[in-house]
């Protein structure tokens, strides 16, 4: 038998050489370029390396990527919710238009999108006239950022969640319905946990795409060191002044919290789909 199953032709190729190739390209794509990463900031010396990721600059930057991808992931999140609810369980003229605007985020070019974004939302701009007499100011502050990462990562969630429910079974609300539960209590109790691990999973995706964003926001954020300045414009800098180890730094601790926070999420995906299973 075993044989046989050596002698049989096969679309798929062996074991070995699909593992071999598998670690092959995982380490020449991902492996090698994070080990480049982490090795060159300590060229600087722990010292260094240290006196370079705790100056104010860089913390501001790190903190407002940082606490602009989570937030603009949490509101995708309740946000992507809507709008997967509306195109998943309403038939309605231009559903599939609406279907399909989704996904701009993904093809639009993201340099594009910023342009577009800052002259939406500047103060002569068609949304940003009508904010700033209310004291509201978007464009070229800390808000602009959260905007442009909201506009990035909205496609991850929606993608995510809708092929889940799409496949909620309508007989469970009925079931439910028939127990006597109102809607709020059909949307927390059977709707809600069913999708809960889709909507981690989009969270995530959310967070690193905005995490990583860089194109649509430096038009939008105004750049202004200490108050509206990213993290990988930072690193941009740094590596145009030909600091590398500085702008290696950067990244590493950028690194280093991404998979954190990374890590964190998908511990309470597995959590969820647990007590989902249960």
């Amino acid at each position: 038998m075993t044989a046989r199953r050596w002698i049989e032709p096969s679309v798929l190729p062996g074991f070995g050489p699909a593992l071999g190739f598998t670690l092959f390209w995982l380490g020449l794509l991902v492996v090698l370029p994070l080990a480049a990463l982490v090795a060159r900031p300590w060229e600087l010396g722990l010292e260094g390396f240290w006196r370079s990721v705790t100056e104010p600059r860089v913390l501001a930057a790190l903190r407002l990527s940082f606490g602009a991808a989570l937030a603009a992931a949490a509101v995708n999140v309740v946000f992507g919710l809507v709008v997967t609810w509306v195109l998943v369980r309403y038939d309605f003229p231009g559903r599939r238009f609406a279907d399909a605007v989704v996904d701009l985020p993904f093809a639009l070019p993201t340099a594009v999108a910023g342009i577009a974004l800052t002259a939406i939302y500047a103060g002569n701009g068609w949304i940003g006239s009508f904010l700033e007499p209310l004291g509201i100011k978007v464009a070229y502050t800390p808000l602009g950022v959260l905007v442009a990462m909201v506009f990035v990562g909205l496609p991850f969630v929606v993608r995510s969640v809708q092929p889940v429910m799409q496949d909620l079974d309508a007989e469970l609300e009925e079931a439910a319905e028939t127990l006597g539960a109102n809607p709020v209590q059909r949307v927390v109790k059977v709707i809600l946990p069913a999708l809960a691990p889709a909507c981690v999973t989009g969270f995530a995706l959310a967070f690193a795409r905005a995490l990583g964003e860089y194109g649509s926001v430096i038009f939008i954020a105004g750049n202004m060191p200490l108050v509206s300045e990213i993290a990988p414009l930072l690193i941009v800098i740094r590596l145009e002044q030909f600091d590398y180890a500085g702008a290696a730094a950067v990244g590493l601790v950028m690194l280093g919290l991404a998979a954190l926070g990374l890590l964190t999420i998908n511990l309470s995906q597995v959590i969820l789909a647990r007590r989902g299973a249960a």
